[in-house]
């Protein structure tokens, strides 16, 4: 990377990072707007510019970065964050507070909080778009899979801002008819004769949502999904238990709780995004108001009430 720069087309750094974090061109294409051989072309010109190998290609794993590449990297993400931030400062306020936000979320809470309280965001702030992935997987900030993330577990490591965003609850739900089939259930210790609806236990991205072996242990679960929307469509055929967050199953006359004062369990959400685009003003602006609406549905996320709330 001694090499002179005079050559160097900056605009090629853009689709360096594409390709970096996606590992494919043509996933990268797709993001950017433009065909497979554009990307080639504009990697193969940036290598020759800094005359050095920035990608190993391969069959099965697409485009891995080469040591120089990762070095790249960290300096190419700099100059994108610095370049957010220099347009904002230069802009007026309607142009801060315009662009494009992608947020992750777990699957449950995203399709039925987040998305409902987003769609409000975007009428107060129609100059923001926002792209909601509520998905039954681990979304990954270093790949820029999304620019903020709500997930169950707290990140240890990496350049990031995080907080602690709510505690919510989870009961067991069953079906009216369900109980008329089975009985009423009156303590804990008849729960070891019902069928279970849960997660598939090797397939379960995070240890957090193994709540049936933790809190019954030996429990048998006749249908297992890897979704909790799965699980909840499940519930609602009236053949098994599940265990369902509050802020779901609670809004759903279909469903009622079973032992809720016996049996209830609490977890967290986090919230964190990088470092760098925290700083951005539209970042700021959905950070906080995420923030300000969980606080304000708090009684909905500990299965206090089935009433949502809106800023």
């Amino acid at each position: 990377m001694q090499k002179d720069l005079s050559s160097l087309n900056w605009d090629d750094l853009k689709f360096f990072l594409e390709v970096a974090r996606t590992r494919k061109a043509s996933s990268a294409a797709k993001r950017l707007g433009v065909d497979y051989t554009t990307v080639s072309r504009r990697i193969g010109s940036l290598e020759s510019s800094l005359g050095t190998l920035l990608f190993e290609k391969s069959r099965t794993t697409g485009f891995v970065l080469t040591a120089e590449g990762q070095r790249l990297l960290a300096s190419a993400e700099s100059i994108e964050s610095t370049l957010h931030m220099a347009c904002e400062q230069v802009s007026g306020s309607g142009v801060a507070l315009s662009g494009h936000i992608r947020m992750g979320c777990t699957e449950g809470f995203g399709s039925f909080f987040i998305t409902p309280q987003l769609s409000h965001f975007v009428d107060a702030y129609p100059a923001i778009s926002v792209d909601i992935l509520p998905l039954p997987h681990f979304i990954s900030l270093s790949k820029r899979e999304a620019d903020i993330v709500i997930a169950l577990e707290r990140p240890e490591h990496g350049p990031y801002v995080r907080c602690k965003l709510c505690d919510y609850r989870l009961r067991l739900y069953a079906t009216q008819d369900y109980l008329d089939r089975h009985g009423a259930i009156d303590s804990s210790a008849q729960l070891g004769k019902h069928r279970f609806i849960s997660y598939v236990d090797d397939l379960a991205f995070s240890s957090e949502l193994l709540y049936l072996a933790k809190l019954l242990p030996g429990a048998s679960a006749g249908l297992r999904s890897t979704s909790v929307i799965a699980q909840y469509t499940a519930a609602l055929q009236g053949h098994g238990l599940a265990i369902l967050p509050c802020f779901l199953a609670a809004q759903d006359p279909r469903l009622l709780a079973v032992l809720p004062d016996e049996v209830q369990i609490t977890r967290q959400f986090w919230m964190y995004c990088r470092e760098d685009l925290r700083k951005l003003k539209r970042i700021t602006l959905l950070w906080d108001y995420i923030r300000e609406v969980t606080e304000l549905n708090a009684p909905l996320l500990l299965g206090n009430t089935a009433d949502t709330r809106f800023v």
